[in-house]
């Protein structure tokens, strides 16, 4: 509390605020509850902050994408500079990366000009996304030009811009401190969609050939939050008109039938705004942008941002039901972050500049919760059906409940080890653990749902504890407030009394050899394994078959195998290592005939209650060896089943709060 005093009291003398609002805040001071100040302090901190930044020029930055086709960015950049030693640098850790991501290594071209004469500089020594350069005398303004080589969000007809590819500014300052003011300039013809607001043209215009759009200055933090699409073939959807602010849905593609997203899905990403204005009961948005690339070749994403999210799917992602299936959780997961992740952040996981190192320990409430309400809301919002959901979350709790890694490694390490968890082989990492904060999380925010449900008699449920958590404060515009491990304790304790600090440390900071089952138990379910895959497992075994997905036997024998019978990953003490079986390995036959996805299923099936072992022929580097699988309990695939009459709370998490938008039939196409 006399922290905030602190503050505020330093900064209203500093900025002349008028004395009746001097006066409110000091009577808030004394009279308001802390934990509603907290919030009224920092909106009152983020207007000085922008009275600040009014006061100085702004960086000028003008992203080039003209050669995104060649897969080359360009950034003309002008930095209001004073004489002497400056540092400049790109950003490194990247919010929503969990990880030091910057585009360092794939900068090129950097030449700095002052009054149009070239300046040497110097890359730092050890934090190499640093730039030295020496001002001299006289000058106000430090030109700088530099390239990003781009490999991926990139195509013939569209392109995605994430800022930090081409943003330099003063190093060691808070970056929303920093104001800047953005321009855009894209192929002739292509449409643009960004939250950002242009300045002088409609709000989404299509730039004129060798024409510049310019946004309204911001600065440097939300810049960085704010992405741009663009392409030849784009469309723009509005969302939900009655609800305020405003949401759009933008749509960028390779082909321009591909745009035309289907009247179905629109009615989904409607009901989904909606559902989620119903959920939390405020915005921390001015406008909300969906950004959506359809393409085979500009590669997949997901990425939140406070005003919009960037999502990535294959061209034919939301083309009919069975390509949404799995992702049909994206646009929803997303747009949960803008409050669980980009307006309440973990402490550790906002620093006040993009080269501070980011602490992931409460990942699992930053991606977990997030992977918990997607889903709800996905379901909720009709973008998967309840039946989609129970099916999904089957493979989501078995997938956790067979990963050995869990036998050594607890939730909260690979949330604090993300960073060197993101990526790497697929070899052994049921052992090793991968990123198991967002599935650990998803079932431990289940959990925690029905068990507020089971206290209370379904009176209340997770959905009162976000109002508090993540709807606090009102309605705002962006802004990011940080909170701990007590606060979150603190609110949980508001729905209904509990200890939830043990609850929690429990689940995430103990050695839990199996997976977290009692949200699903409570909800009124079990996890059960059957010889056949559910619907939905199907539906997406299929539409994934164009990725080149190959067979997944995890639940018998213990392999996961690529569609050219090469070994990915072998689970951890499961038949196939007792085999000696390793990753990278490719099956060359199985019980004597030439491998293939059909006959190692067929093999399975047959071996059921038998004794005769499943034999492998395999090819490791330039030798052949075998290998005899001991199982004997045929195929098996996750799946959840209703227990009896317990109360069914897991269908009532799904249930939609607001009514649902349907979208008009579309017309049949004519038979061949």
């Amino acid at each position: 509390m006399e922290e905030w005093k602190e503050r505020l009291s330093a900064l209203l003398p500093a900025f002349r605020l008028p004395v009746t609002v001097a006066y409110i805040f000091q009577e808030n001071l004394t009279h308001m509850r802390l934990r509603r100040l907290r919030f009224h302090i920092l909106a009152v901190l983020l207007a000085v902050v922008a009275m600040a930044q009014a006061q100085k020029a702004p960086i000028q930055i003008t992203a080039d994408l003209s050669d995104a086709p060649r897969r080359l960015y360009h950034a003309e950049i002008d930095i209001p500079v004073s004489a002497g030693p400056l540092t400049l640098t790109t950003p490194q850790w990247i919010p929503g990366t969990h990880m030091p991501y910057g585009p360092a290594q794939a900068i090129a071209g950097v030449v700095f000009t002052v009054n149009s004469q070239t300046i040497p500089w110097r890359r730092d020594d050890v934090d190499l996304y640093q730039f030295h350069v020496t001002i001299p005398k006289g000058a106000t303004t430090l030109h700088a030009h530099l390239d990003c080589i781009v490999t991926a969000r990139v195509s013939q007809k569209l392109a995605v811009l994430e800022w930090e590819k081409l943003l330099l500014y003063p190093a060691n300052t808070p970056v929303r401190d920093i104001p800047i003011q953005p321009s855009l300039i894209v192929p002739a013809g292509w449409g643009v969609g960004t939250a950002l607001s242009p300045i002088g043209s409609g709000p989404y215009p299509v730039p004129a050939a060798g024409s510049t759009t310019r946004f309204a200055a911001t600065n440097v933090e939300q810049l960085e939050d704010s992405p741009i699409i663009a392409g030849q073939y784009f469309r723009e959807f509005p969302l939900a008109p009655t609800i305020t602010p405003k949401h759009f849905l933008d749509v960028v593609a390779d082909y321009p039938d591909d745009a035309n997203l289907r009247p179905a899905v629109l009615a989904e990403v409607a009901n989904l705004v909606r559902e989620a204005d119903a959920l939390y009961g405020s915005h921390h948005y001015n406008v909300y942008h969906f950004l959506l690339t359809l393409s085979d070749v500009a590669g997949g994403e997901g990425l939140e941002h406070g005003q919009s999210s960037d999502n990535g799917v294959g061209r034919k992602g939301y083309s009919d039901d069975a390509h949404q299936l799995p992702d049909a959780d994206l646009l929803s997961h997303e747009f949960a972050h803008s409050w669980n992740g980009k307006y309440r952040r973990p402490a550790g996981l906002y620093q006040p500049d993009f080269a501070t190192p980011q602490h992931g320990a409460l990942l699992w409430v930053y991606e977990g919760m997030t992977e918990y309400l997607g889903n709800v809301l996905a379901a909720r919002s009709g973008l998967k059906s309840q039946a989609q959901y129970r099916d999904v979350l089957a493979l989501t709790a078995a997938e956790l409940d067979y990963t050995p890694g869990r036998d050594w490694r607890p939730t909260e390490d690979t949330a604090v080890a993300a960073s060197i968890l993101r990526e790497g082989s697929s070899a052994w990492s049921n052992w090793k653990r991968w990123q198991d904060y967002y599935f650990e999380g998803e079932l431990l925010w289940l959990d925690a749902d029905t068990l507020i449900r089971k206290m209370t008699q379904n009176k209340k449920s997770l959905d009162d504890f976000e109002k508090v958590f993540l709807g606090k404060g009102g309605n705002t515009g962006p802004l990011i407030v940080p909170y701990t491990f007590d606060e979150l304790v603190q609110d949980l304790n508001a729905v209904v009394p509990y200890d939830w600090a043990t609850f929690l440390r429990d689940r995430v900071g103990k050695i839990n050899p199996r997976a977290d089952l009692a949200g699903i138990e409570q909800g009124g379910y079990k996890l059960v394994y059957k010889e056949k895959p559910s619907a939905s497992e199907r539906t997406m075994a299929e539409s994934e078959g164009i990725f080149n997905q190959g067979l997944d036997c995890w639940y018998s024998i213990g392999l996961r195998i690529k569609k050219d019978g090469t070994i990915a990953d072998v689970r951890w003490n499961g038949p196939a290592d007792k085999a000696r079986v390793a990753p990278g390995e490719k099956i060359l036959a199985v019980d004597g005939q030439i491998y293939s996805a059909d006959a190692l299923r067929a093999a399975i099936r047959a071996a059921k209650g038998g004794s005769n072992p499943i034999h492998f022929i395999l090819q490791a580097d330039a030798f052949v060896s075998t290998a005899d699988i001991d199982y004997h309990d045929g195929e098996r695939f996750p799946a959840l089943e209703r227990v009896g009459v317990a109360p069914a709370y897991l269908d009532d998490i799904i249930k939609p709060l607001t009514p649902q938008e349907k979208a008009p039939e579309e017309p049949k196409k004519d038979a061949d």
